[in-house]
């Protein structure tokens, strides 16, 4: 299915006089445009019950008749609201944009509903490690399915994917979840690992869920694309969505995931102690491990916010020790202009630079990831090494601080929190309007239903050409690390 954009008229008047020629070759590219339209656009499939359900019934939406809620003209949402998913152009064409072109059916109420409130039985389960808002998206999925839709069968899934077939479900009630916004973790417990594809669709099926919710990781979302494949597979009417949950926010397409606005303001407590450590010490440096295992950005979006980082190292750029450019070279020239440097360095940087042995190389988590080693323990050893070999004799300090689950385990601050209630209603509304096998979140700024398949594909991870590292770099005036 595509999509037609209008038409925009390109109207450029700056003076030919102060541009230089490469600025007067794009005014001229820029000029020679009189009309400009978009090319099709892709509509993403988002994958729905009566694809492979026959004879479904549908229900005017109970929302119609509920008491707090009213809606208006224009409240509900029809197949023909989307949502682009590139929405920055170049007219001149002398930068390609990215292609396919794609969009997304927007997220909300639909005026038509597949379940009966009084017949549906959700689960929620929590998979992964812990983030800041886990308990907000549970409590507003419990409250939401109540209050909005009347629904009162609804279960928590103790310890993650294994629950399904290893635990008794727990009855959820808006009374049971009051405060559980105010709190870190998560109260229905998680696990990493125990996916067990078959016993899990059994139990789902044994227990008489038909709505599932599924809170986690990129690795979480592949299991959710399984779950809902073999539901398919066997034709029942158990709709599956996914809310996507990763501190590092390293899922793709959507515009962030939930905890980590929270995560880049508790970061700034562990780089201001550092700060301090470093700056009452003779030759301090404060050294701050962030999370980050394949992407940098809790530690780019720290810096940025801090302004007192002199070096920020993330795993989308790799770096060196020794040598002209490296990162000693620039340490020794900091202490000697500051007498201080604070150090911001992201879980997964530096991996490949690290000794391991065999073993360690081979060792992998309950999830299946790589174990990491730990780079700041690391780095703190080599600092201190290069310190006593080329300035023996000299006062030196490195305080090393990893604020790790610390972070972790606070409660989403105001914005995390609103964010996590809208995911889970996005959630809640795209279940009872019949589809499956998507994942809620926000595009440029308007929520989403994504398929699921192409969230547990896609990666976000740090882009270091655009203007945000640019501004790290003039922040922190750090090397490139780049070899002459």
């Amino acid at each position: 299915m595509a999509v037609s954009c209008p038409e925009v008229t390109a109207n450029l008047t700056t003076s030919a006089d102060t541009q230089s020629p490469s600025e007067q070759q794009r005014q001229r590219q820029d000029q020679s445009l009189d009309t400009f339209s978009f090319a099709p656009v892709s509509l993403q499939r988002l994958p729905h019950l009566a694809d492979y359900l026959q004879n479904l019934q549908t229900l005017p939406n109970p929302l119609d008749s509920n008491r707090f809620f009213h809606p208006i003209d224009g409240f509900y949402i029809y197949p023909c609201d989307v949502i682009l998913r590139q929405i920055v152009y170049d007219l001149s064409g002398m930068f390609s944009p990215p292609a396919p072109h794609l969009a997304y059916h927007r997220a909300g109420p639909r005026e038509r509903v597949f379940f009966e409130p009084s017949e549906v039985r959700a689960a929620i389960v929590t998979c992964g490690g812990l983030c800041p808002g886990l308990n907000t998206v549970i409590r507003e999925l419990v409250v939401g399915l109540w209050e909005l839709y009347d629904v009162r069968e609804i279960y928590g899934i103790t310890a993650g994917y294994r629950g399904f077939y290893s635990c008794e479900p727990v009855k959820l009630s808006p009374k049971m979840v009051h405060g559980w916004h105010k709190r870190g973790g998560t109260a229905l417990e998680t696990s990493r690992g125990g996916f067990d594809l078959e016993k899990i669709v059994n139990a789902i099926e044994e227990k008489g869920f038909n709505q599932v919710y599924i809170i986690g990781g990129d690795g979480t979302m592949r299991g959710a694309v399984k779950i809902f494949e073999e539901i398919r597979r066997r034709k029942l009417k158990i709709a599956v969505v996914g809310i996507p949950k990763t501190v590092d926010n390293d899922i793709g397409i959507i515009d962030r995931s939930f905890g980590f606005q929270t995560a880049v303001e508790m970061a700034q407590q562990a780089i201001n102690a550092a700060h301090v450590e470093a700056e009452s010490a003779v030759n301090g440096i404060g050294l701050v491990k962030l999370m980050g295992r394949s992407t940098g950005h809790i530690a780019l979006h720290a810096t940025l916010s801090n302004r007192d980082v002199d070096c920020c190292l993330i795993p989308e750029v790799e770096f060196f020790l020794e040598g002209k450019g490296g990162l000693l070279e620039f340490l020794d020239r900091r202490l000697k202009e500051n007498g201080h440097a604070v150090l911001v360095v992201a879980e997964g940087a530096g991996q490949s630079i690290i000794p391991r042995t065999e073993s360690q190389k081979e060792e992998r988590d309950e999830s299946g990831n790589p174990v990491f080693l730990d780079v700041g323990g690391w780095l703190k050893s080599e600092l201190k090494k290069w310190w006593d070999r080329d300035h023996p004799n000299e006062l030196f300090t490195v305080k090393y601080i990893d604020p790790t689950y610390m972070i972790r385990a606070v409660p989403a601050n105001a914005t995390d929190n609103l964010y996590c209630t809208l995911l889970a209603h996005s959630g809640i509304h795209g279940l009872m309007a019949g589809y499956t096998g998507f994942v809620c979140g926000p595009i440029n700024g308007t929520y989403a239903y994504i398929p699921l398949d192409d969230v547990a594909k896609a990666k976000n991870v740090v882009n270091t050409q655009d203007h945000k590292w640019a501004w790290v770099r003039s922040v922190t005036n750090q090397p490139d690390f780049v070899r002459s």
